[in-house]
């Protein structure tokens, strides 16, 4: 019905920076929501940062000033600039998105991309 599409994800040194990307495609009426969740093995998924179709951000407290979420609106995209990573946001990053189709409101998820920042 709805796909979620990542890339970007890979390996990088703390104090570095690297950009995810997420595509949604299929039958969209609206995107309500988009945005980027993570987890690591044995923790609970948490927000990183999220982006309402009219523009209004929410960050963890852990990213900001560091990451940045942004979107495209008539590619359905939402993109989260990382910088000055750390170790600690080491784990699997996923999009997510809030969106109006045919049944209704509902809530979608990506695969997953591995975000590692190690020296």
């Amino acid at each position: 019905q709805v796909q979620l599409v990542e890339s970007g994800g890979g390996l990088v040194q703390p104090g570095g920076s690297l950009r995810l990307s997420c595509a949604a495609s299929g039958r969209i009426f609206r995107i309500v929501t988009m945005g980027w969740y993570r987890q690591d093995p044995g923790k609970q998924r948490e927000l990183v940062a999220v982006v309402t179709r009219t523009g209004s951000t929410n960050y963890a407290d852990s990213v900001k000033g560091r990451f940045t979420i942004s979107t495209d609106n008539v590619k359905n995209t939402v993109y989260l600039q990382m910088n000055s990573l750390k170790p600690e946001d080491t784990a699997v990053y996923y999009c997510n998105t809030n969106a109006n189709v045919f049944s209704g409101q509902r809530e979608f998820w990506g695969q997953g991309t591995q975000v590692t920042v190690s020296s």
